[in-house]
């Protein structure tokens, strides 16, 4: 573990080299977009590494975190506070966007005919919306086999099953001490993998810019701009003012905490997935205090349940799709849209693309909003998953040290020095 990221040359800092590669990723795909399209199996190529990973990450870092916990009820309380906090900050996000929308209405002025939208572009869309249910959601939590959750990657069922292999070890008594041994020395060499992985961002990111700016291009924003902005305002303000409070309150600066995991934002940023992040982010969480079993169950559930930035999104263009075609929502229709986003955010959740399937399954429920009418923001999209996926990130981290405060599970002076830039990992 290094003490301090100073000594380090510059060019040699992992955030500042994937700056440099999405700065030469947006010039490439400007000036030769083609080319720059052409570059997506780059970005994909690195995703599919991270994701290779996160499964092990996962399991090793719930099932020894469990298995070394003294008190097995706080398993249950971590995970019953972890969702109350989670649907609590998913419904503050859904109503600041709600509300934001009403203020600035970005749609106004569009004047666009409702029958002119072309529905085709979105029917993808909206037929995984209507496969995707509550009920459905949580039946497929339940894997086929126990083995099959680290080789088909969904991160639900990977926590699934290592939680209750956790929670088996620990009863085995002495029993488990050879076996816990084993998971707690492979542990190691698996995140150094991840440390290797790492190095690989800046091409990824470089190859992920360089294909969105190449296919959609700068200039695809375009009328939307002001809805662009407006979104990125709002999570900026969540991010600041909302988790803002809530740092203060809990003892720590979420400035400080955005710095701390600078990393793993600019490769978010560059990649358009909070995935590229995860496993990096959970080992992070780790070095800032937070105990090993409290990061395993907040983090990958976070990751599914713990969608500011989505929750944002959702209720943001659904108000921009109707204030666009000229559609009034009373306070009525807007309270339902709000209440259906709050379920359908669930029954989505951990899916590819969740931000615009959520909103489809919203509208799909809300008729008064055309479900065409997601036509008007596909083009924009891209852009926008950026955002959504920092400001998850953030929303998941700042989770992260909340929750293990409240379990009495946070080494402050750890914490402390992390955030303040003395122990990074």
């Amino acid at each position: 573990m290094q003490l301090t990221s100073k000594k380090k040359p510059f060019y040699s800092v992992l955030y500042v080299q994937v700056i440099v590669a999405i700065i030469l990723g947006i010039l490439l795909g400007h000036f030769f977009p083609d080319t720059g399209e052409s570059l997506k199996p780059l970005g994909d190529a690195f995703i599919k590494i991270v994701k290779m990973v996160i499964a092990p990450v996962i399991f090793l870092t719930v099932v020894t975190g469990i298995a070394g916990m003294s008190n097995m009820k706080a398993v249950g309380t971590v995970a019953g506070k972890s969702m109350a906090y989670f649907l609590f900050f998913s419904t503050v996000a859904l109503l600041l966007g709600l509300v934001v929308a009403n203020i600035i209405r970005p749609g106004d002025g569009l004047n666009i005919p409702v029958e002119s939208l072309d529905a085709s572009k979105v029917e993808g869309y909206v037929q995984q919306a209507h496969e995707s249910s509550i009920v459905g959601f949580l039946m497929n939590i339940i894997p086929e086999t126990v083995i099959s959750p680290l080789t088909n990657g969904n991160i639900l069922q990977v926590l699934f099953v290592s939680v209750i292999f956790g929670i088996a070890l620990a009863a085995s008594g002495k029993l488990a001490g050879p076996s816990l041994a084993f998971f707690q020395n492979i542990s190691e060499p698996v995140f150094k993998m991840v440390s290797i992985l790492m190095k690989l961002a800046p091409i990824g990111a470089f190859g992920a810019m360089a294909f969105t700016i190449g296919k959609y291009g700068i200039s695809s924003i375009g009328n939307l701009l002001l809805l662009v902005m407006t979104f990125y305002i709002t999570a900026l303000l969540f991010v600041l003012v909302i988790l803002g409070a809530v740092a203060r309150y809990n003892g720590f600066s979420i400035l400080a905490l955005i710095k701390y995991i600078k990393d793993e934002l600019w490769l978010v940023l560059g990649t358009s997935s909070s995935e590229a992040a995860l496993p990096s982010l959970m080992r992070k969480m780790e070095n800032a205090g937070c105990e090993k079993s409290v990061v395993g169950l907040v983090i990958p559930t976070g990751y599914s349940f713990n969608l500011d930035g989505t929750n944002i999104y959702m209720t943001m263009a659904a108000l921009f799709i109707a204030q666009a075609t000229n559609i009034e929502l009373t306070l009525t229709q807007q309270i339902t849209l709000l209440l259906v986003a709050m379920v359908s955010s669930k029954g989505a959740a951990g899916v590819t693309g969740a931000g615009f399937i959520t909103l489809a399954a919203t509208l799909s429920v809300v008729p008064t909003v055309p479900v065409a009418g997601m036509a008007l923001i596909l083009g924009i999209d891209r852009f926008m998953s950026e955002c959504r996926a920092l400001t998850n990130l953030v929303g998941n981290a700042c989770a992260s040290i909340v929750i293990a405060r409240w379990e009495n599970a946070l080494d402050t002076e750890k914490m402390n020095h992390a955030l303040n830039g003395k122990n990074i990992s």
